[in-house]
């Protein structure tokens, strides 16, 4: 389920112009740990999520939760507002994780600040929220994308609660349930894997450097520091 590693910086905060792009978030726990391992694990983090999203000014476009890390585009609407929403959701659901278990003040829960990476409004776009929605089909936890309950592609019975979805920046194509469930290009899939391992903004290459220069990042949100490590999803 998990492939090779690599050395990310960790992100820093930056208030210029973060509202005009949708950002592919994304952390796990701390040493490998599982955060979820029953259904309740995972509702508690959906609930967490749900309140941070009516808590502040962010669109939730799609996400996907893994046993030991997650995964979520966001379209901020305003310059401001990225690095509280990921802070409040990380720090309150870590509190929240670390009671359930009678753990409190044993140590960090997540293994760095969270890492984001800007998107492009385009086909870049659709193929990275393929990508997301797509992960627990890769990792084979389910055969179709929309059995695995804990993410934006599942069928929600009526008692299930999840974050409410925004409109995307780009129309969703009519097949896109057909999309989830065939395998991506490879071309594809190891574009997005790149732009992960590399913190690089995920599209064209003239995009990336008016993009670079707008949010005044190199790469991603990267700052210089201590790394994180990331791995990055791969099919078995």
């Amino acid at each position: 389920m998990l492939g090779y590693r690599w050395e990310v910086p960790l992100p820093r905060r930056s208030r210029v112009s973060t509202g005009q792009f949708v950002f592919h978030v994304l952390n796990r726990a701390v040493q490998g740990v599982t955060l979820f391992e029953a259904p309740v694990d995972y509702q508690l983090f959906v609930d967490t999520l749900a309140e941070a999203v009516r808590r502040f000014p962010i669109r939730m476009l799609a996400f996907a939760i893994m046993p030991n890390h997650w995964h979520l585009v966001l379209w901020p609407r305003d310059d401001y507002s990225l690095s509280p929403f990921m802070k409040w959701l990380t720090g309150t659901h870590a509190m929240k994780w670390r009671s359930t278990r009678g753990s409190q003040g044993r140590g960090a829960v997540y293994q760095g600040r969270f890492k984001a990476i800007a998107v492009q409004h385009d086909a870049h776009f659709l193929r990275l929220c393929r990508y997301v929605e797509r992960n627990p089909v890769r990792a084979r936890l389910v055969a179709h994308a929309e059995d695995w309950r804990w993410s934006s592609a599942a069928r929600a019975p009526s008692r299930t609660r999840r974050p409410v979805l925004s409109l995307w920046p780009v129309p969703k194509p009519d097949d896109w349930s057909d999309r989830l469930n065939v395998p991506e290009p490879t071309r594809s899939l190891q574009g997005v894997r790149d732009a992960i391992l590399a913190g690089r903004h995920y599209g064209s290459a003239s995009w990336r450097i008016r993009t670079a220069e707008s949010l005044r990042w190199r790469t991603g949100l990267t700052q210089r520091g201590k790394p994180i490590r990331i791995d990055v999803d791969r099919e078995p």
